[in-house]
């Protein structure tokens, strides 16, 4: 029998290996339903803004590589 991970999944995967100063996680709907996806900063090399919130990952992942831009100055 063949598992498949829901793209959603292993986007979250790839963030929370790419950005590993952050806990990264997504937020419940009211309706139990999936929503925006949230970066909490975990180390201050990483980032400047304790949390980041955006509505999809790719936009997360921006956000976190501007953070990290930000915070490496």
């Amino acid at each position: 029998m063949t598992t498949q991970t829901h793209p959603e999944d292993q986007a979250l995967v790839h963030l929370r290996l790419d950005f590993p100063g952050h806990r990264i996680w997504r937020s419940t709907r009211s309706d139990g339903r999936l929503g925006d996806w949230i970066a909490t900063l975990h180390d201050p090399r990483d980032g400047v803004d304790p949390t980041v919130i955006c509505s999809n990952a790719d936009d997360l992942r921006d956000a976190l590589n501007r953070e990290r831009t930000r915070a490496a100055k």
